[in-house]
């Protein structure tokens, strides 16, 4: 007896459902009141009954388009990365900056996008735009590990700084980050460094300008890395 291919998890590897000519929902429909919900009331009120009540259709319809609430979520994700035009290509240190600083504007646009990223991101916006920005890299002379390394460096930056600041920005207590930093202050021996380095100090540093300098810290150590690099065209010296 065949054993069955278990279904992919993911709506991206998984083949499209299929739907009825008169059925009045589509899957932009769907992501479209998602997105809607989402940037209002966040993930935890997102259910596919809130879904469907916001298309005025019974939750029934909606599992012609999408099998469970991550499908939802998933679409979503990509759908929001579609707000990230993709320019002719630059100079590519320039297209590495306009695509990170594009990317954390989005995340913050739709606060609730962060913390979904630790799903596999298969779409074909967020596809598109990592390729993008892999391309970008690569026109630098990045191949191979260094590519993959500076492409997660990169990613991780603007997930990482992204996240940080929707928390910061979704609580309904303005002076939770100065209270943070009280905390901190409270007693000097107890973590001098963090006192002295400003850290979760707002008034010191802006959330864009520890943003901006941690992008160019990547890239200028990507660009020195890539500099003491040996050309793959330059030969050794002849020994005699």
């Amino acid at each position: 007896m065949p054993i069955s291919k278990p279904e992919a998890t993911s709506i991206w590897l998984r083949r499209p459902l299929p739907t009825t000519r008169s059925s009045p929902l589509s899957r932009i429909r769907i992501v479209d009141a998602a997105v809607d919900l989402l940037d209002r009331r966040g993930t935890s009120g997102l259910t596919m009954r809130s879904l469907a009540e916001a298309l005025d259709v019974t939750a029934t319809a909606l599992y012609w388009h999408v099998n469970t609430k991550d499908d939802v979520l998933d679409l979503a994700f990509d759908h929001i990365f579609g707000e990230v035009a993709l320019p002719e290509p630059t100079e590519w240190q320039h297209d590495v900056r306009y695509l990170m600083k594009a990317w954390r504007a989005v995340l913050l646009r739709h606060p609730w996008a962060p913390a979904w990223i630790g799903r596999p991101v298969l779409g074909p916006h967020v596809l598109a735009r990592t390729e993008f920005l892999q391309s970008a890299l690569s026109r630098g002379g990045l191949t191979d590990l260094h590519l993959a390394v500076t492409t997660h460096l990169l990613a991780n930056h603007v997930i990482g700084s992204a996240l940080t600041e929707a928390t910061f920005r979704r609580t309904s207590d303005p002076g939770l980050r100065l209270d943070a930093r009280r905390h901190i202050t409270a007693d000097p021996t107890a973590f001098p460094t963090l006192n002295a380095s400003g850290h979760l100090d707002a008034n010191r540093w802006s959330d864009d300008e520890l943003f901006e300098h941690g992008l160019d810290a990547i890239l200028a150590t990507t660009h020195t890395k890539n500099a003491a690099a040996p050309h793959p065209n330059t030969s050794s010296p002849a020994t005699h």
